[in-house]
């Protein structure tokens, strides 16, 4: 009979102790954390550039329909921002709100029936 090669048990145990520590690190799931505050800040970004954009091309368009060159791209490049930011806005506030309800350890569906709960215990049938 052969003996076992030593090398082999070597590498046997190395790959005992990289399976041992891979198990005990535990994979957290994926989460976009580290770049949520950068995604939000392009959302808005997007929001405010897509309302400039569709100004744009509305005013744009009625301009060359109308042929009131540049009299209601101008206008409607205005209506645009404005509806951008007014986005942007909505965008922060819904933003905010999710924050507070994380920090509370609590989540708007579940505020949302316990205020359901509060409306139906007062009733009298």
């Amino acid at each position: 009979m052969s003996e076992p090669d030593p090398s082999a048990d070597r590498l046997k145990a190395l790959e005992d102790r990289i399976a041992a520590a891979k198990g005990t690190d535990e994979r957290r799931p994926h989460q976009d954390e580290h770049y949520s505050q950068a995604q939000m800040a392009w959302r808005m970004v997007i929001e405010l550039v897509a309302g400039l954009g569709i100004g744009f091309g509305i005013g744009y368009g009625l301009d060359a329909l109308f042929g009131t060159s540049p009299w209601l791209m101008i206008i409607f490049i205005f209506f645009g921002l404005a509806a951008g930011i007014q986005t942007m806005m909505r965008s922060a506030k819904e933003i905010q709100r999710d924050q507070l309800a994380k920090q509370a350890g609590t989540t708007e569906s579940a505020q949302l029936v316990g205020d359901e709960k509060d409306d139906t215990d007062g009733r009298s049938s």
